[in-house]
């Protein structure tokens, strides 16, 4: 197994950005998130990066795009659905996947 890149993400060192939310709007924001087990923050993180990715505004180092020709569509689906979560939600499902390998592995 590879081992995972650390993140380099962190919330003291993470650019901060205050927004006006129009009214209501947290409430809704709050009530999404916390139906996806997310922050508010993890939230809007991710779809403004699902948006951009969509978009072709983000770059390469994004790894690949979700209209890539090089994915099938339960790739894309996959990469999609990965890309909303968390990162620790992240590293949940990738260290789950990895022990069920090794599991397959030794049975076999």
């Amino acid at each position: 197994m590879r081992p995972m890149k650390q993140a380099l993400y962190s919330s003291r060192t993470a650019d901060k950005f205050v927004v006006r939310l129009p009214d209501g709007m947290r409430e809704r924001i709050a009530d999404v998130a916390r139906n996806h087990h997310r922050s508010m923050n993890s939230e809007i993180i991710a779809r403004l990066e699902q948006t951009l990715l969509q978009e072709g505004v983000l770059g390469d180092d994004q790894g690949l795009r979700l209209d890539s020709p090089e994915l099938s569509l339960h790739e894309r689906e996959l990469l999609q659905r990965f890309r909303q979560l968390s990162h620790r939600q992240q590293n949940a499902l990738v260290a789950l996947i990895a022990h069920d390998a090794e599991l397959a592995a030794e049975q076999a």
